[in-house]
């Protein structure tokens, strides 16, 4: 497994050693087109990391669900309530693909981390990243319009466009799926 967690984006700068002390740990798993692998209002014992497959996380707002993320390959996939203060997470995470996923159990994860500096420096840098990628997503929310977002989220994430259902992107725009339609039909 060592020399396949190399060949994968977020794992591609770690040193042998520690790609070797994740690969004791790590596991491969296949899930399901419609599992919900991460549970609101449950403490989530796992981190995975995408091979294949697509996912989105979603919360349930009044009478619909608000997606907020969509991961695909070499994406994590996690619960950051959990990982972060061991507490049950307010997201659930539904697999809208069949996925293969890397699996490791969070505590290991963090037990390496209290072993090995590098993958302690990897993994604050993961979740630095995806605090970045969050805050942007919400500065172009409050600045972009719904059709500049469209077109950033088709120019960041093509296939996502083509494979994910529009009310799920159009939720995770802030828009209604009637909204998206008319967009899409203007940049046609």
């Amino acid at each position: 497994m060592h020399n396949q967690l190399k060949n994968i984006g977020i794992f591609s700068s770690l040193s042998n050693e520690a790609l070797k002390l994740l690969a004791e740990c790590f596991s491969v798993v296949n899930h399901y087109k419609g599992e919900i692998l991460v549970q609101a209002e449950k403490t989530e014992p796992y981190f995975y990391v995408i091979i294949e497959g697509i996912a989105r996380a979603y919360s349930d707002g009044e009478n619909q669900q608000i997606t907020f993320w969509f991961g695909q390959k070499d994406n994590i996939l996690f619960s950051y309530n959990s990982y972060i203060n061991n507490k049950p997470g307010y997201e659930n995470i539904e697999l809208l693909e069949n996925c293969k996923l890397y699996k490791i159990k969070i505590a290991d994860l963090l037990c390496l981390y209290a072993v090995n500096i590098e993958l302690a420096n990897w993994g604050r840098k993961i979740i630095e990243t995806e605090l970045i990628v969050t805050e942007k997503r919400l500065i172009d929310r409050l600045f972009k319009t719904a059709t500049e977002r469209y077109q950033d989220f088709l120019v960041q994430t093509p296939e996502l466009g083509k494979k994910v259902a529009l009310k799920y992107i159009a939720s995770y725009l802030g828009v209604t799926q009637v909204t998206l339609s008319r967009i899409r039909a203007t940049i046609k």
